[in-house]
Formats: C-alpha cells, structure tokens, sequence
C-alpha cells in the first residue's frame, strides 16, 4: 500500500474508536493497540531520531480528550440544525462531522510535529466532504460545520466554542510577507482570522487575515467580505441589492 492508503487505514480505525456505533464492525475489538501499532510504524518512517513509541503512547493518551470534543461536536450539530432526526444521524451522514472528527486526530499528530500524515489526513477529508481544514488550526468544543461544501479553514486560524459554519466560508490569509533579501515566503507567523465564542458565519463569507478578530457572539452574514476585526456582539451583513421583476 502507499502511504496515502495506509493513513487512509489508520484514519479509519480512529473513526471507529470515536464513533463505534457507525465505523466499527459489530463484535469488532479495540481499535486502539491497532492504531497505535500502524502509527507507530508511519512516525518512525517519517520521523527518524525521534522516539516514534513515545510520540505514539502521547497521541494515544490525548484520544479520550479528542473522544469527548467530538461528542460535543456531535451535539452542536443536532441542536443547531433543525433537519437533524438524531445524534446518530448527525454521526452517519453529516459531512462536516466527518470532516471535524479527523481534523481533531490530525491537529493532535500536528502539535506532536509529526510531518505529513496530518497534512494527508486532512487531505482525504477534503476529498470526501469538499471541506479544507488545515491540521493547524485550533478549533474549540462545540463546533459545527453545516452542509459544508466549500468550507476552507487556514493554518492558524484559531476559532472558539460554540461556532457555526455554512457552507463556503473561508477563513484565510489577506496575504503573505516576503521576505525582503530572497524574496521567499515568511512561513511561521499569524496569518488566518480568530473567531471568538458564540460566533455564527454564514454561507460565502470570506475572512481574511491574522490580525482580525469576529467578537464573541457575533453573527457575520451571508457573502460578507471582511478583512478588519468586529467587536463582540455584533451582526455584519451586506445590503441586499433590490432585484429587478418583469411581467412575463
């Protein structure tokens, strides 16, 4: 197998131990002691002079913890969507959950410093669900991605809880700084939005930049473009323009 497709194996082991309910096989064992002998495998690989047992042991040790922020996610999105019927729906054929529960093993392996299989975890998320989040962003409990079809979320972008995502929303970079003798991207810095608490954007909105802030509470429109921060409890939206209607 490549090594997209043994990730592939993994990611799908780590979905049945965080929803068993839907990715395990009935009477299946413990999914964990398998992804830990997989992972450890790939980080040796990758990862050569680092102790790749003991990178694998500290993931293994941070499952629970990603266990619980999915089960909130799980929650936020049956409460925020009124076509929801059940947890077990939300879980079995919503793509934003999808997407979520493998950002969330993908962003521990990225805090780990493991390369590339976090930036390929994301990757076959994306591929299945249409939603970009990179591994580096830090995303709170509670956090629901609706329909989710065009959604991009940078690097370091860091987002609060309790937040709602529609469709097309990007959060991303106004630009990047050069640097001056080589002409070469300056990598390392702040260059994505902080959404705080609360916060719902809606379908098409475009946020960009790393010093610009959506205030707690705030509800950020359909379509906006936006590059400067917004002040808690505020609702940001663009003028309707009035259509025109003929007679047939």
């Amino acid at each position: 197998m490549t090594l997209p497709q043994r990730i592939e194996h993994i990611v799908q082991h780590g979905l049945a131990a965080l929803h068993p309910c839907v990715y395990a096989d009935l009477g299946a064992r413990d999914q964990i002691p398998e992804i830990a002998a997989d992972l450890e495998k790939e980080v040796a690989l990758l990862c050569p002079g680092r102790d790749a047992k003991a990178i694998v042991a500290e993931f293994i040790s941070r499952m629970p913890e990603v266990k619980r922020l999915v089960e909130t996610d799980v929650q936020a999105a049956y409460e925020g969507d009124p076509a929801a019927t059940s947890p077990m729906e939300v879980v079995m054929a919503y793509p934003g959950l999808y997407a979520v529960t493998i950002h969330r093993m993908a962003h521990e392996l990225y805090e780990l410093k493991v390369p590339i299989i976090p930036r390929i975890m994301s990757e076959l998320a994306h591929s299945k669900t249409g939603i970009d989040i990179h591994p580096g962003a830090k995303i709170g409990e509670r956090f629901f991605i609706d329909h989710g079809t065009g959604v991009v979320i940078g690097e370091t972008c860091v987002i609060g809880r309790n937040v709602k995502l529609y469709q097309g929303v990007t959060l991303g970079a106004l630009s990047f700084d050069k640097d001056p003798e080589t002409g070469a991207l300056v990598k390392g810095i702040k260059r994505h939005p902080n959404v705080e608490d609360d916060v719902v954007i809606y379908a098409g909105a475009t946020i960009l930049g790393g010093n610009t802030t959506i205030g707690k509470g705030s509800e950020i429109g359909g379509s906006v473009w936006l590059i400067s921060s917004v002040p808690p409890n505020s609702r940001v939206y663009n003028k309707p323009p009035a259509p025109t209607i003929k007679k047939m």
